[in-house]
């Protein structure tokens, strides 16, 4: 029990970054000895032109001879902390370069997943099966738009003329059957009275 509490979580912190972490720490470390050296020689300038007015011009000269080796140094750290922010934007450059290449890996995986599940025959049988729904559905859009070859006017006439002589031969049929209907109906026929009936009278 004491273990399952007592775990530490993983560090989510790099190699990488605590490189890039002391790189920064060192670079400061330079700025601030660059910024005391330059301290100093603002110092030590005011010393000499002080020293030459008093006419302690050896000692002003010595003065001087110590500012030239702080510039020299001076130069060097600057030198060193360009060297050290470069080397960080290397690293981190590199590591922005490292997420791109996952990033790529894990579309490569899952563009290879895709190809598995779908085969290239597949796609083709998808794509034939397109290519022929638009080319059926251009067809009907042209014979709707009346784009008829003269096939298929006579085609259509012939249809036409068919389905007219059907529907005259169903009416002649029905006139015929219409006629002998009427002939077997009971015709009423107007009597004058009887003789009972003018007896009763």
């Amino acid at each position: 029990m004491g273990n399952l509490f007592g775990r530490k979580k993983q560090s989510r912190v790099t190699e990488q970054d605590r490189a890039i972490l002391q790189l920064k720490q060192q670079r400061d470390k330079l700025r601030q000895y660059q910024k005391r050296i330059t301290q100093q020689l603002e110092r030590e300038r005011a010393l000499a032109r002080q020293l030459l007015r008093d006419g302690r011009k050896e000692r002003a000269k010595l003065l001087l001879k110590k500012k030239r080796y702080r510039e020299q140094l001076l130069d060097r750290t600057e030198n060193q902390i360009s060297s050290l922010e470069a080397m960080v934007q290397s690293i981190e450059f590199t590591q922005i370069e490292m997420k791109v290449m996952e990033g790529l890996q894990v579309g490569n995986e899952c563009l290879n997943k895709m190809h598995q599940v779908m085969s290239i025959e597949e796609v083709e049988r998808i794509l034939d099966e397109t290519q022929e729904a638009i080319e059926y559905q251009r067809q009907i859009d042209e014979l709707l738009a009346g784009n008829f070859t003269q096939e298929d006017e006579d085609a259509i006439l012939e249809e036409l003329n068919a389905i007219t002589q059907r529907l005259e031969a169903d009416a002649s049929d029905f006139k015929r059957w219409d006629s002998s209907t009427d002939e077997q109906k009971p015709r009423r026929i107007e009597e004058g009275p009887t003789a009972a009936d003018e007896g009763g009278l």
